[in-house]
């Protein structure tokens, strides 16, 4: 009776070996060549990338998705990246519904995702859920009734007959950033509604915030970026796989900003766990120059990115509040709304902690640089009280009366003896310094009498 689901376990024991084995024959290929000297070594080395992982790809075309799904979590997570990669963009959204929770969230929430250089999906209410559809020219939106239009880097013939199509001009998602903050929300004369808003797209390279244009006409929510975001790869998993979660465009907007606010909140965690491990290399043990550099960055690139999240967070308050005042917005997708700036609010308080642990960080390192520096400092300071009288007694050396008081000693002796006793008068004075400061500690540490 148990024969099929342990056959079942075995053939996808041996899927997960096939790919190991072509990951690690990977690596072991590519470290080779890349230690090789040879001509042309770059195209070499290009070709060979190529046609270790096209042997990947072919190996992933043949799985199903659910297949694919229980393999990347299995593996590590560099193998993992480097396999989610060598999957097509049109499989991308069905293995990440078999996927987990902790193994989604890595491949979406850190932005290790590819988007075409010109795409547009349509989205369908079928039976409380949406339904995406690719859109390739404009015969493909003929018999769709969409309610939520998504354009990713869509060149300017896309924006055109999309536009044409649906009677609306779209804005270019690179001249996003050129509008003034006054002119971001607006309503035209024919009633479409305006937002220009940024978005957190955070990585582990790099954090910044894209821009996204979102257009409500005729009940439709239109929304161009130049970039895929994982906060919207997010928004169609759940409106496909939850009933009832979206029923028009300004539902779908709405989500948009919770899915967003919840995003930043996210990568706020990220920041509290980063700023934790720099707080225990800080306070647990001294610091050289050198470390004190390297924690400076880090906490220079997690204040970088408490500031985007404050910025964003800001950004979407401001189109949650323009809605609001436009009363473009139902009963219930009013409550969403409040509910959302409540959310917000609560961001802005940890932002506000994050600022003040982030300066009590920097301000440690660099009393810990300065304390570096003190040393240094104190040591050449000792040195200079040494030889202080040294010197003195080196310039008492070098004058004709010391040759004159001498003349009658044989040369080598007197200088001789003249260098013994700087050597006396060196030793005692080091001596009379160390007795002050044990003096100054053991003072230091007796307690203070009332």
């Amino acid at each position: 009776m148990n024969q099929e689901p342990l056959t079942r376990i075995e053939e996808m024991q041996a899927h997960l070996t096939d790919v190991q084995a072509l990951l690690a024959r990977h690596r072991l290929v590519e470290d080779l060549v890349h230690r090789q000297d040879m001509p042309r070594h770059q195209l070499v080395e290009g070709m060979v990338h190529q046609q270790n992982l096209s042997e990947l790809q072919k190996k992933l075309a043949a799985l199903a998705s659910h297949d694919i799904a229980r393999i990347l979590e299995a593996l590590p997570e560099e193998d993992r990246l480097l396999t989610w990669k060598q999957v097509p963009e049109q499989r991308a959204d069905g293995i990440l519904l078999s996927l987990s929770d902790e193994v989604r969230a890595d491949l979406v929430g850190e932005g290790h995702h590819r988007s075409s250089r010109s795409m547009v999906n349509a989205f369908e209410l079928r039976q409380g859920r949406l339904r995406q559809i690719p859109v390739e020219n404009r015969h493909d939106l003929i018999d769709l009734k969409p309610i939520w239009v998504d354009l990713v880097a869509p060149t300017d013939e896309v924006l055109a007959w999309v536009g044409e199509f649906f009677g609306l001009e779209l804005p270019d998602p690179e001249g996003l950033t050129d509008l003034e903050a006054s002119a971001r929300f607006y309503v035209e004369d024919n009633g479409e509604v305006h937002l220009h808003s940024d978005f957190l797209l955070d990585m582990h390279d790099v954090s910044r915030n894209v821009p996204v244009a979102f257009i409500l006409h005729n009940d439709v929510l239109f929304s161009i970026r130049s970039e895929e975001l994982p906060v919207f790869r997010l928004q169609r998993l759940r409106a496909r796989t939850q009933p009832g979660y979206v029923t028009d465009g300004k539902d779908v907007l709405l989500d948009l900003y919770a899915a967003d606010a919840e995003y930043s909140a996210d990568a706020l965690e990220d920041v509290y766990a980063k700023l934790e491990e720099v707080g225990k290399r800080v306070l647990g043990t001294d610091l050289t120059d050198e470390e004190a550099g390297i924690i400076l960055a880090d906490i220079a690139r997690e204040e970088d990115l408490n500031g985007r999240i404050r910025r964003n967070v800001l950004d979407s308050r401001r189109g949650l509040s323009f809605l609001m005042r436009g009363k473009f917005l139902a009963a219930h997708q009013w409550d969403d709304a409040r509910q959302i700036l409540r959310d917000i609010e609560s961001l802005d308080g940890h932002t506000s902690f994050l600022f003040g642990k982030i300066n009590f960080l920097m301000d440690a390192v660099v009393g810990f640089i300065n304390i570096n520096q003190n040393k240094i400092i104190k040591r050449l300071t000792v040195l200079s009280v040494i030889f202080m009288p040294l010197n003195v007694i080196a310039g008492i050396g070098g004058m004709s009366e010391f040759s004159m008081m001498t003349r009658d000693i044989p040369w080598p002796i007197a200088y001789a003896s003249f260098g013994v006793c700087m050597g006396i008068v060196a030793y005692v004075t080091y001596l009379m310094v160390r007795a002050h400061e044990r003096r100054e500690r053991a003072k230091s540490r007796r307690p203070q009498r009332p």
